[in-house]
């Protein structure tokens, strides 16, 4: 099998909950989807490839619906294809075959790619490739037109419709990071003589994605919860919110990433003991954000 055939189209890659929300914010959970395609035939094993889940993500923010807000996930896994990548970020090392540029435009490798996390995962770490072979553009054009546009078209169309309706739109979106990647480079606090790694970060790519007030809000309002936040300080956002935002029309995207171990154990991607805490703190947090977009709402009004 050269990877071009029985490439079938999937019945359903994502689910967005409350489309018609009556607030103009979203959170989309783009990597906690848990499902294998069957034409991703990778040669590593699976629990590396589970390692990359954002596993339980969108369980802990399930109750944005309930607060007015609209719920976007994925069920894929981002080993298949990467929804916060470029489309063009694509690993010239893991085609098969020349890219068709003349219908699909030319491949624009990243560093991310160079890493081998490009758009296509070419590894799970440093030293271990998700394939054993080399992929069919074919393959590629199809995980992109079946799998990434129809997410990103989802999200944009929510996005688009809020900002027309409101005057303005919030998007968070919602990850989570290994607790050895969480530690910021200017350290917030030390644990021993070790700098304290972050239990949030927020990215919205050194100011360019999201209004400060919104992010300042969101980071005080975490710290009155006790926990450690950082901003932009190791992770500052990919593709979801650089592709939509612009906060200077009232289009505001925010990344957030959670420490990993504040829920899960991260050897067997297990639920903690304290997973219902963190899921309940979070409810509080969505309620608090769409209270904070409810009275911004009632400024434009006024306006």
């Amino acid at each position: 099998m050269n990877g071009t055939k029985d490439l079938q189209k999937p019945d359903r890659t994502f689910t967005l909950e409350n489309a018609d929300a009556p607030l103009p914010l979203i959170v989309d959970s783009a990597h906690s989807g848990r499902e294998y395609p069957e034409d991703f035939r990778y040669a590593c094993p699976l629990p590396d490839l589970a390692k990359m889940e954002d596993r339980y993500v969108d369980d802990l923010f399930s109750a944005a619906p309930d607060h007015g807000a609209a719920l976007l996930r994925a069920h894929f896994a981002r080993s298949y294809i990467d929804l916060n990548r470029a489309i063009d970020d694509i690993d010239p090392r893991l085609l098969a075959d020349p890219w068709p540029h003349e219908t699909h435009g030319i491949i624009r490798p990243t560093a991310r790619s160079d890493s081998g996390i490009g758009l296509i995962c070419r590894l799970t770490r440093p030293g271990l490739p998700v394939y054993n072979r080399t992929l069919a553009s074919a393959e590629i054009v199809h995980r992109i037109e079946h799998y990434y546009k129809p997410y990103h078209a989802a999200l944009e169309s929510f996005l688009d419709s809020a900002h027309y309706r409101f005057g303005a739109v919030w998007h968070i979106s919602a990850h989570s990071m290994p607790a050895a990647s969480a530690i910021p480079k200017r350290a917030l606090k030390l644990a021993g003589r070790e700098a304290a790694p972050s239990d949030f970060v927020l990215g919205d790519r050194d100011g360019t994605t999201c209004g400060r007030e919104f992010v300042h809000a969101v980071r005080d309002y975490l710290r009155k919860q006790g926990f450690r936040v950082s901003i932009n300080d190791p992770y500052k956002g990919v593709e979801l919110i650089r592709r939509y935002a612009q906060p200077t029309r009232g289009r505001h995207s925010l990344q957030i990433e959670i420490n990993r171990a504040l829920f899960i154990d991260e050897e067997t991607g297990e639920k903690s003991h304290k997973y219902s805490n963190l899921k309940d703190n979070l409810k509080n947090f969505i309620k608090y954000c769409a209270d904070y977009c409810n009275d911004k709402l009632s400024s434009i009004a006024a306006d």
